[in-house]
């Protein structure tokens, strides 16, 4: 089933590789969208394909990288769109 969610990470997650990790866990995984740094310190992700694929996205997320320290994860589920065609590591305007 195709599905669609909206992310945001808090903790120490700038800084410590997360957007790179996400990509790379993401496109693994044949997902696509993207993850982005927020001027208030949390990471953003935005993520469609195979439920059971965000899912495990999610599952990874609330782990992060070695360097990190994920301290609140925020799921919003939305309408699945396809508007990507791949996994990018996109920039805020803070």
């Amino acid at each position: 089933m195709e599905a669609r969610t909206h992310v945001f990470v808090s903790g120490r997650v700038q800084g410590v590789f997360f957007r790179d990790h996400t990509q790379q866990w993401a496109s693994s995984l044949n997902l696509k969208g993207w993850v982005r740094n927020l001027g208030d310190g949390r990471v953003e992700v935005v993520a469609e394909g195979d439920k059971e694929r965000i899912e495990t996205l999610i599952n990874k997320l609330k782990e992060g990288p070695p360097l990190a320290r994920v301290d609140k994860v925020e799921i919003k589920w939305e309408p699945y769109r396809g508007e990507f065609t791949d996994f990018r590591i996109t920039w805020s305007d803070y």
